[in-house]
C-alpha cells in the first residue's frame, strides 16, 4: 500500500498540473472571446421587417428575405463581432435584389465553423450561390466557397483577402476601404497571387474598416470620411453590380426610358399649345375679317 501510494503521487501532481493548465487555458479563451463588438442602435432596427425585406431567424443565423428567388449571398461576420451589426449592410444588400443569409458562428469566431454555410445551403434552393464575408468572416467565405466551387459561383471579399488559392473560374469581388488601417496591405497586396486571374475591385473612398458593419470605432482604425450609411451604400451597390451584373443595365435603361417619357410628355405639351396659339390667332383674325366687312 505504502509503495503504491508513493508511485500514484507523482502522477497525481502531473495530472493536477495539467488540469491546472487547462483551466487557465479557457479562461483565458473565454476572457478572450467575451470582449466582442456589439451591435448598435443603428444595427437593432435593421433587424426589423419592413415593406421591402424581411428578416427572420434561422437554423444557421438570419434571412435577409428581399425580392429575389434566385440569387443568394452566405455571408460570415468578422472575428469578434456580432453578427447582428452587418443587418443595416445587409438590408441593403437584400433589397437590391440578393437574398443575404447570415451565419451565426461559435463565439464570434467564424474560423470555428468554417463549415457553417451547409445549413443555409440545405435550408434554401437559391438558383446561384455566393459567400463572403467581412475581415476573418472572408477568409473563411473564400475557404468555403473553393472547397464547394459545384455549389457556389463567386465570393465578396470586404476587407479581407484569400489564405489559399481559389479556383481559376470561381468570380470574386475584392472591396476595401481608404482609411481602413486595419487591413494588412501587404498581405492583400501577397494574396492576389492566390485570386483567379480576373477579379473586380472597388475601393470605397473615405471609408474605414469598421463601418461596413455597425458596432462602433476600433481602436487603430483609421477615420472615415464618409458616414456608415454612405460607406454601407457603396458596399451594397458594388455587391449587388457584381451578383447581378445586369441590374445596372437594367437600372439605366430604366432611367433612359423615363428621360424619354419625360421628353416626348414636354414635347407633347409644346405641340398642344402651340396649336392653341394657333387657333386663338385664327379667331382673332376671323374677328378682325368679320369687323371689316361690317
Amino acid at each position: 500500500m505504502g509503495r503504491n501510494s508513493k508511485n500514484r503521487k507523482p502522477l497525481l501532481i502531473l495530472s493536477g498540473a495539467i488540469l491546472a493548465v487547462l483551466l487557465v487555458l479557457s479562461a483565458c479563451f473565454f476572457f478572450y472571446v467575451s470582449d466582442y463588438r456589439h451591435a448598435d442602435e443603428t444595427a437593432k432596427k435593421a433587424m426589423m421587417t419592413d415593406g421591402t425585406v424581411a428578416v427572420r431567424e434561422t437554423s444557421y443565423g438570419y434571412l435577409f428575405d428581399g425580392p429575389s428567388d434566385d440569387n443568394a449571398l452566405i455571408f460570415y461576420p468578422g472575428g469578434k463581432v456580432e453578427e447582428t451589426a452587418y443587418a443595416p449592410l445587409l438590408k441593403k444588400i437584400a433589397s437590391r435584389g440578393v437574398d443575404v443569409c447570415l451565419l451565426k458562428v461559435p463565439f464570434r469566431l467564424a474560423v470555428l465553423d468554417g463549415n457553417a454555410a451547409d445549413k443555409a445551403l440545405a435550408e434554401h434552393s437559391y438558383r446561384t450561390w455566393y459567400t463572403g464575408g467581412h475581415s476573418l468572416g472572408g477568409v473563411m467565405a473564400a475557404n468555403y466557397a473553393s472547397s464547394h466551387s459545384d455549389r457556389i459561383k463567386g465570393v465578396v471579399f470586404i476587407a479581407a483577402y484569400p489564405a489559399s488559392a481559389m479556383p481559376s473560374d470561381m468570380d470574386v469581388l475584392l472591396i476595401t476601404a481608404s482609411e481602413d488601417k486595419i487591413l494588412n496591405r501587404t498581405k492583400l497586396s501577397e494574396s492576389r497571387k492566390y485570386l483567379p486571374g480576373k477579379y473586380s475591385e472597388v475601393a470605397i473612398e473615405g471609408g474605414n474598416h469598421c463601418q461596413f458593419g455597425s458596432f462602433g470605432f476600433m481602436k487603430g482604425d483609421g477615420t472615415a470620411s464618409v458616414t456608415p450609411d454612405e460607406q454601407q451604400e457603396k458596399t451594397a451597390g458594388a455587391v449587388v453590380s457584381f451578383i447581378l451584373p445586369d441590374a445596372k443595365k437594367t437600372a439605366s435603361h430604366q432611367e433612359d426610358a423615363r428621360r424619354y417619357f419625360c421628353f416626348q410628355s414636354v414635347l407633347l405639351v409644346i405641340v398642344r399649345m402651340d396649336r392653341l396659339d394657333r387657333a386663338v390667332f385664327s379667331n382673332v383674325e376671323l374677328c378682325e375679317l368679320d369687323r371689316s366687312l361690317v
